[in-house]
Order: structure tokens, then C-alpha cells, then sequence
């Protein structure tokens, strides 16, 4: 089995990076919705993996919002409109090390949320994308969520390594 083949069988070592969405023009360039927070992260890697092979990246750029990459052995419109619907991950080593406070999706799902008092609110189950800040679906032990924004003023620690965020809960955020 291929190294690209065996991490892909430990999906906890893979982040998803996006998705070709569409080729662009004729020599090969794809259009890739970025499930990380931008396209720039396309710029800090040199390889995607893609059904379960490593592949060199060539070149990126930005356009409306999204990347425009070239990948090594696609250089044709044909080429490229195969990829379509071809999800792309990177290995975890290889990932871009985050500014302090800063966190990949995939390591906050599943953590234990508890309020500045220490008592369990649920576990952190999705994280919601909006255009002003994120927000943390907590789903409650007994049903129900809490919906936090990711702002410093409500999540007031992540300790990854003990898995567990604390929050500052506000009145009125229970009854949502």
C-alpha cells in the first residue's frame, strides 16, 4: 500500500482542503471550493493528495473568492473536467503551522465545551461558517445545541491536548 493509500485510511492524519468544483480555461486549471477559511492555504502547500495520490502543485491563484490551481499531469480542459467533484486533502505534517488562538476545524470537532464555572455544556459537533465569525453548534447531552460565536469574547480557552473549550456563556443564550 502507497503512503498517500495508508493515510487515507487514517482519516485523523488527512485535513479536507476543498473540492474541484470546475476546470477553467483549456490547460488544465481547477477550480477549487476551499473548505479551509481562504484559498491562500493553497499557497503555503506544494502537493494535494487526491484519490489517494500525491500530487505536485503547481501553481495557484485567487479568483472570486476561490483558488485556481494547476496540478502536476493535468494540462489539458479534458484533464481537469475529470477532476470534478474530486475532493483534495494534505497530509496534517504537512499543513501550515496558525497564528496563536488560531485552530483547524477538524481538531475542535468533538471537543468537550464546558462554561467558566466547569460545568459540561455538551460537545462541539460542527462548526458553522458565517461571514462576520464562525459559530460553534454545541450539542447538548440531553438534546438541543448552543450556538456560541467564535469570538474571543465568548470562548475563553481551547485546550486541544486535554480536549476541552471553555466559554463565557451570556443570559439569553440558553433559551436559543
Amino acid at each position: 500500500m502507497k503512503k498517500a493509500d495508508e493515510l487515507l485510511a487514517k482519516t485523523d492524519e488527512l485535513f479536507r482542503l476543498g473540492v474541484v468544483s470546475s476546470a477553467v480555461g483549456l490547460r488544465g486549471e481547477l477550480r477549487v471550493f476551499v473548505y479551509a477559511d481562504g484559498p491562500e492555504i493553497f499557497e503555503q502547500i506544494d502537493h494535494v493528495l487526491m484519490n489517494g495520490k500525491r500530487i505536485p502543485l503547481i501553481s495557484v491563484r485567487r479568483h472570486k473568492g476561490q483558488a485556481v490551481i494547476t496540478l502536476a499531469g493535468i494540462s489539458d480542459r479534458q484533464a481537469a473536467e475529470d477532476c470534478q467533484g474530486k475532493e483534495l486533502f494534505i497530509e496534517r505534517a504537512a499543513l501550515p503551522v496558525l497564528e496563536e488562538n488560531s485552530y483547524y476545524i477538524k481538531d475542535l470537532i468533538g471537543l468537550q465545551v464546558q462554561d467558566e464555572a466547569g460545568a459540561a455544556l455538551g460537545e462541539l459537533a460542527e462548526v458553522l461558517l458565517g461571514p462576520a465569525q464562525d459559530i460553534y453548534r454545541v450539542a447538548k447531552p440531553a438534546g438541543g445545541n448552543y450556538f456560541i460565536p467564535a469570538v474571543e469574547a465568548f470562548v475563553v480557552d481551547v485546550d486541544l491536548a486535554a480536549g476541552r473549550m471553555t466559554v463565557r456563556l451570556i443570559e439569553g443564550l440558553d433559551a436559543l
